[in-house]
């Protein structure tokens, strides 16, 4: 698994983790039931503290996005809670959506925009 931290960046290192496992999970490299590394593991692998790895691993899985199992570890678990996801999403188009009637933005400009990005995953 590739992940790159920017030691640089303003961002929490956690939240960079997060990030970056969500954008795989969204471009199909991880699929539903892939295992990732150990928190040992990828704390060794990233040069990061293995705290700052179960803080990502913990957030993903409120989130939905992984199931943590004693026996496999972290396992990539898309479909759980997805509903719950999906809601979240609803609420953040919402506010995208009213921020774009604000400026002036047309619905086919924001429909045109989503698929754009949509289609890059």
């Amino acid at each position: 698994m590739l992940v790159e931290i920017d030691f640089e960046s303003a961002d929490a290192l956690y939240m960079q983790l997060h990030d970056q496992i969500i954008m795989q999970i969204a471009e199909s490299v991880l699929h539903e039931g892939d295992q990732l590394p150990s928190v040992r593991n990828m704390a060794e692998e990233i040069g990061i503290n293995m705290h700052t790895v179960n803080k990502a691993y913990a957030l993903l899985r409120d989130e939905g996005f992984l199931h943590l199992d004693q026996r496999r570890g972290a396992v990539v678990a898309v479909d759980e809670e997805k509903r719950h996801n999906l809601d979240e999403i609803r609420q953040e188009l919402k506010f995208i959506s009213a921020k774009a009637v604000l400026g002036g933005i047309k619905r086919d400009e924001l429909k045109e925009m989503i698929d754009e990005i949509y289609e890059g995953f």
